[in-house]
């Protein structure tokens, strides 16, 4: 397992909100399913109000 940093936005009421997280996964589309998931359900988006825009290996 590898740390990735991921980075991105996501669609709030007063427009989009920016994100940097750090999660666990064996490669970085792992990682970007973990962020999807994870900031899908604290903040009750969708994946298609979530934007990535970057993934890099921490």
């Amino acid at each position: 397992m590898s740390t990735y940093t991921v980075s991105g936005r996501f669609q709030s009421r007063d427009g989009f909100q920016p994100f940097t997280k750090d999660v666990d996964a064996e490669n970085e589309d792992l990682a970007r399913e973990r962020i999807y998931t994870q900031v899908g359900s604290q903040h009750n988006r969708k994946r298609t109000q979530i934007e990535i825009e970057e993934v890099s290996a921490a």
